[in-house]
């Protein structure tokens, strides 16, 4: 999945699903000809959409600014911030409109840096 989440077709998507749902505020996504809808979380009220690109199916999920992470912590001072994710794994986020990617697994992460 790494060099999916590499490929400029990723990026492009995940900008697009991030400017249509948390910059037009549209209650739908539409992205290569599919429409998604935008739902809302039940606790926190936060956006969340399901997607599918490339056969893979992904959700962009809006930033929690009530969390202790360093993206709530610019979502609190008005960025606006979506983190994407694959079977429970977090791929990359999009603040502003910036790509940024997640490395692979922590555990290979810390191997590498063991190394």
């Amino acid at each position: 999945m790494d060099d999916f989440t590499r490929s400029s077709a990723f990026d492009n998507a995940v900008v697009s699903v991030w400017r249509q749902t948390l910059v037009e505020a549209a209650r739908t996504v539409m992205l290569d000809g599919a429409i998604y809808s935008v739902r809302r979380t039940p606790k926190h009220g936060l956006a969340q959409v399901d997607f599918k690109l490339e056969g893979q199916t992904l959700r962009g999920l809006e930033q929690n600014p009530r969390t202790n992470s360093r993206w709530a912590q610019l979502a609190r001072k008005g960025a606006r911030v979506m983190q994407f994710l694959a079977g429970g794994r977090y791929l990359a986020v999009v603040a502003d409109g910036k790509v940024i990617h997640y490395s692979g697994s922590r555990k290979r992460d810390k191997q590498k840096k063991n190394s």
